[in-house]
């Protein structure tokens, strides 16, 4: 992929459809948006307005982009169930995996910087899900771990993470699974 595209450079081809784009749209008529909608169009509201996405609908970086807000929305109806926010699961995950991790060590496995991480973590104190505890060695330092009330939460929360994944797997297919993750494994660590 071209990672000059993806900041919004032109292409020699881009303000034209795609052949395969054009061929459906002549096939399907000018109409946009739900199944058998031409390449590049979709709704994008209940008035059935149609948006031509260009080269986004075939870019790699806007549908990763488009899926992770669809999975993340879709986690967070099952989390509100819990009365939390599904932000929270990954932090609590790694914390609980990893007692006694620190601020920075919880910031760089999370994928978020500090200045982010920082009101999470004081969230998670004040309701009395984490402990933090400097270190005798740098008093700058904390060491993270989860109370009892946090392993519960965490306990709820993965179950509603595994009614997810369940979900997932069902529409990536058991088969492609692996070779997704793997794929985006790969993405993580060299675009990363």
């Amino acid at each position: 992929m071209d990672i000059k595209l993806i900041r919004g450079k032109r292409d020699a081809g881009e303000g034209k459809r795609p052949a395969r784009a054009r061929r459906l749209w002549r096939k399907n008529g000018r109409t946009a948006g739900g199944k058998g909608a031409p390449a590049g169009t979709a709704k994008a509201n209940g008035n059935g307005e149609a948006i031509d996405y260009g080269p986004l609908a075939d870019w790699v970086g806007f549908n990763l982009r488009m899926a992770q807000a669809a999975a993340f929305q879709a986690f967070s109806r099952l989390a509100q169930e819990i009365g939390t926010r599904p932000g929270r699961f990954a932090t609590l995950m790694l914390i609980g995996r990893n007692p006694g991790i620190s601020q920075t060590g919880l910031s760089r496995a999370n994928g978020r910087d500090k200045s982010s991480l920082t009101p999470v973590l004081n969230d998670l104190a004040r309701r009395g899900l984490v402990i933090r505890r400097r270190t005798r060695a740098d008093q700058r330092t904390y060491r993270l771990s989860l109370t009892p009330a946090g392993r519960r939460l965490l306990a709820e929360l993965t179950r509603c993470a595994r009614e997810h994944e369940r979900r997932l797997d069902q529409i990536i297919g058991a088969k492609e699974q692996k070779a997704f993750v793997r794929a985006l494994k790969r993405i993580i660590g060299q675009a990363g």
